[in-house]
Formats: structure tokens, sequence, C-alpha cells
């Protein structure tokens, strides 16, 4: 691992800072700049704490980043994907959009709400049993038997280069930034900023669920392994086994990877609720890792999600601005360290 830049041997098989650049433009009329909001005090003095609202994106989550990149960029007219949830309704809403036919195939563990959502949406979904390794074989078999296009939620070059778009907006935004965090599944959003933060000195830390450390291990034992099933409270984050595409981009420039229990994720989630951030549990893990680790630095921690009860209802009407979310008016570097310690 490396502060900065990746390793040449990488280079030309997998997506780099140029596909991140190139995907910002293709995704331009279908996401949102999201901007960075104020996050709580911490009880380490000096620490300047920001968060980078996807809850607040298109379909809620960051999700729709790389969803789009993919779709506009295989001009699919047929697609199917393995999700567990927010990947399936962000496809969902720009196959609703473009009038493509989409297929989500969930996991067992999927959220009752979150299918609900993706057919109201106007997409199928196909339940399997087991986890969700049991639902990327179904998918991948699916779309042979139907010829349809294949859209993973994390594992596809487009699909990582649309997620590092986030970082590409944060780091912008907030040039100062010591250290981001960023909750990490599948590790599409993780690998994404890693290569947008490929020559910049900030610190990229993933933070996984404590029930289900699988790049943890992975980079421990220097080869991708897969774990069992899990029930973590972060229900986006159940991934069992590292992606072919993101695991070596996360190898080579993460700075270090944490895990959070889930008291810790739910006790993050509580927190933003109260400073007016209506995050779902997966969407405060990068919360929890920012307080677990205690540093005194300017940071950013990625709420990635927000598909809460209240949220998915919403996803059906027009949404209304969050008026109890303050955001930080950072698009220069002088705003920023007004801000900073």
């Amino acid at each position: 691992m490396t502060a900065t830049g990746l390793r040449p041997a990488t280079a030309g098989i997998l997506p780099g800072p140029a596909d991140v650049a190139a995907a910002a433009a293709r995704i331009a009329p279908y996401v949102l700049r999201t901007p960075l909001l104020r996050g709580p005090v911490t009880a380490t003095p000096g620490t300047d704490l920001l968060l980078k609202a996807e809850h607040r994106q298109a379909g809620n989550s960051f999700k729709m980043r790389g969803a789009a990149n993919a779709v506009l960029a295989l001009d699919a007219d047929r697609v199917v994907t393995g999700s567990s949830g927010n990947h399936g309704i962000a496809l969902a809403w720009l196959a609703r959009s473009l009038g493509i036919r989409l297929t989500v195939v969930l996991a067992a563990g999927a959220v009752p709400a979150k299918a609900a959502v993706i057919r109201a949406l106007g997409a199928e979904t196909v339940q399997v049993g087991g986890g969700v390794a049991e639902r990327e074989e179904r998918a991948g078999r699916l779309a042979e038997e139907t010829g349809a296009t294949l859209v993973p939620s994390s594992d596809h070059p487009l699909v990582v280069a649309g997620q590092g778009t986030v970082g590409t907006e944060l780091l912008a935004d907030a040039p100062g930034t010591e250290t981001v965090y960023v909750p990490t599944g599948g590790g599409g959003l993780l690998a994404g900023v890693c290569l947008a933060a490929a020559d910049h000195p900030v610190r990229v830390v993933g933070v996984e669920p404590a029930l289900t450390p699988r790049y943890a291990r992975s980079l421990a034992e220097g080869h991708p392994v897969q774990l069992p099933p899990c029930a973590t409270v972060a229900d986006g984050l159940r991934g069992q086994r590292p992606g072919r595409v993101p695991y070596p981009i996360i190898r080579d420039r993460v700075d270090d990877l944490m895990a959070v229990g889930d008291a810790e994720i739910l006790a993050a989630a509580a927190l933003l609720h109260r400073l007016g951030v209506d995050a779902e549990p997966s969407g405060a893990v990068a919360l929890a890792g920012a307080l677990r680790a205690g540093r005194r630095e300017r940071a950013v921690a990625i709420v990635s999600g927000g598909n809460t009860p209240a949220r998915l209802h919403a996803l059906l009407r027009p949404r209304a601005a969050t008026p109890t979310e303050t955001a930080v008016e950072a698009p220069t570097a002088t705003t920023i360290e007004e801000h900073t310690p």
C-alpha cells in the first residue's frame, strides 16, 4: 500500500483517474453534486469533521453514480444486476427514465421495503436463497440466459469509475482534507475514491462492518478470500468477497482498513439523525469509523446512503429539501479553511 499513486502493474487493465474524469462528464445530467455538511463535534480536540452527503443523491445513495456511468456507457436496453437494494433502486430509477428493461436479483436478507421500491419503479425482482455470493452467481447466469447486460453493484470498471466521482467532488470542495473515511462493502466506492485520490496526499480509510471484514482479511492474507453470509445492520455492506476490479485498486492505494461493530454503526446513525441527516445504517458506517479513530485531523466521512423507511417512501413522490441539514458553503479552499483547526 502507498499514500500516492497506483502500482504500474495494474495500469491498462483497470480503471484509472482518467476514467473517473470521463465518468463525471458522462453522468452529470443524471446525478447531483452533493454538498459537504458540518459533522458532529467529536471528543478529540482540534478535529474538523465534514460529511459528504450522498444520502441526498438521486435515489438516496451514491449508487446512482456508478449505475449511471455503466448504463450510459454500455447503451444497454436490457440489464440484470444483483443488489442489496440501493444499487437496484438507482438502476430502476434510471431504467424508468431511459426505457430499459431491468431485473434485480436480491439475496435472502434483502430489506423488503427496498425490494418494494425497486418493483414500484418498474423493475422485476428475483429472490434467491443464501447471501451475496449466491445472488451474484444467479445474476450472472440470468444475464447469460437472457442476453441482458450485467451491471454489478461494484465489481465493474465503469461502476468503480462512476463511484470515484464522490472522491473527486469532496477533494475539490475540501482540498485540505487529511483523511477520507469510506464505507466498504463490495468495494466499488472505496476503489473509486482511491482512484480519485491517486495523486493526492489524502489518507484513504475503508470502514467495514466488524461482522464481514472481507477486505481487511483479504489484504492480510495477500489474496481475495470469501467470508460466510452475515446479518450486520449495515445491510448494504454485506458483500462476502472482494471484487475482481476493486481489490487490486484498494490493495495498491488504501492507507488503512478498520472495522466497526453494529452498536457503533447504530450509534453513529442515531447521531446523524440528531443532526438532521437521515442516514440508513450503511450510510453511518464511515462516521462510526471516524469516531472510533479519534484522530486530530481534517476529515470527511462519506454518508453513502439514506434509504430509511421514510425516504424510501419519498422516492415515489417529488422530494423536498431537508432544512435541518446545514451545508458547508465550500467550493473554495478559503471557505473550507474557516472550518479547519
